[in-house]
């Protein structure tokens, strides 16, 4: 996935979950794992990540 498009999934995601945002990236990451899509889960992982950033050390 293209890296504006994390930026863009991590932002509707926080927008939408708020501090719950980064465990839903985290959960849909794992879900991916079992079901074999490894490529899914390394976007969630960014997504993630991205959404770590957009809260900012104050907040991790």
């Amino acid at each position: 996935m293209e890296q504006s498009k994390i930026r863009e999934y991590a932002r509707g995601l926080y927008d939408a979950h708020g501090d719950k945002a980064e465990a839903e990236a985290a959960h849909r990451a794992v879900e991916c794992e079992k079901a074999g899509d490894e490529s899914g889960a390394e976007d969630w992982r960014a997504i993630r990540a991205a959404i770590r950033e957009i809260r900012g050390p104050h907040e991790s």
